[in-house]
């Protein structure tokens, strides 16, 4: 039994698109980048926040009563929300029926984690899927995300992480001995339009994709496709060139830039800087697939 706990924003059971086979992703809480068309804002804050989304309200007025800080109010009228007072207790979401307000962010056990992703063992077993860490970061938790892998490995779990790597190396190598795949995002070569597009340099990361090279796990490595950010011939064809030296290098993938976090942005109080971007069409990202492959790597998009 451990008592380790950590806080998850979602445990998805039937995942295809996060490693091989039929799996379940745990997305971890926390992330250490700032990734302007991030489309899960909900997993960036390492604690647990409120939603709000005011098209539910159906105007009953309980959470009024039950908000222990009074961060709900009625003024001229209407009801408002002031969010600098709200500590994320929950109480105002547990008497929400109609789920206008709700809490993202539950905090678990790694045996309540490990007993949910147990649940499927019979269809990793016979697609060899198994469970794959994300978030957010997963190595915000590291601690955390370790005890749920080494209980997953024990259970002869195939186990993975998908890690932005913006870490000293040393927090990446620690969560090596549990982990069978490496699922890591390079964005930008560039460290300056790197900071300016995810809030930090990118010379660490890089570092630590030569250093993942050299490591016995097979390697997979991203590019999500950001409209005037990565998505031309020349940036791709650089970071191409870059993984085609890892020796581990299983595939590269190219993920197309979807506008699905509007709503979130919102229902949390949150600017969305990657507001009106469109995804990129299924040609270009055909075309981009084809320069990657230029570089003798298996590539390919999402």
């Amino acid at each position: 039994m451990s008592d380790l706990k950590g806080v998850i924003t979602n445990i998805q059971r039937f995942s295809i698109h996060d490693g091989p086979g039929i799996r379940t992703t745990v997305f971890l809480k926390g992330c250490n980048l700032r990734c302007f068309w991030c489309h899960n804002p909900e997993t960036l804050e390492p604690k647990p926040q409120l939603q709000i989304f005011p098209n539910r309200c159906i105007g009953c007025g309980k959470c009024f009563e039950r908000c222990p800080n009074h961060a709900h109010v009625q003024a001229n009228g209407q009801r408002q929300f002031l969010r600098e007072l709200c500590v994320a207790c929950g109480a105002c979401a547990e008497t929400c029926y109609a789920e206008a307000l709700v809490l993202v962010g539950q905090v678990k056990t790694v045996d309540e984690v490990v007993e949910e992703v147990l649940r499927d063992k019979p269809f990793y077993e016979t697609s060899n899927g198994g469970v794959t860490l994300s978030g957010g970061e997963p190595l915000v938790q590291l601690e955390f995300s370790y005890a749920i892998l080494e209980r997953c490995r024990q259970e002869g779990l195939h186990t993975a992480i998908e890690t932005a790597a913006n870490f000293p190396w040393e927090r990446l190598a620690a969560i090596l001995p549990v982990t069978d795949l490496v699922m890591m995002d390079i964005k930008l070569m560039d460290s300056q339009k790197h900071r300016e597009c995810t809030g930090v340099p990118n010379e660490r990361i890089l570092a630590n994709a030569l250093r993942l090279g050299e490591q016995s796990q097979p390697l997979i490595v991203r590019t999500p496709i950001v409209p005037g950010v990565n998505d031309t011939p020349e940036e791709v064809a650089a970071i191409a060139a870059f993984i085609a030296r890892l020796p581990n290098l299983m595939y590269y993938e190219l993920l197309p830039f979807h506008p699905m976090g509007t709503s979130k942005y919102e229902s949390l109080g949150m600017d969305y800087r990657a507001r009106g971007l469109k995804a990129p069409p299924k040609d270009k990202m055909d075309a981009l697939v084809e320069v990657a492959r230029r570089y003798g790597i298996t590539a390919r998009h999402g």
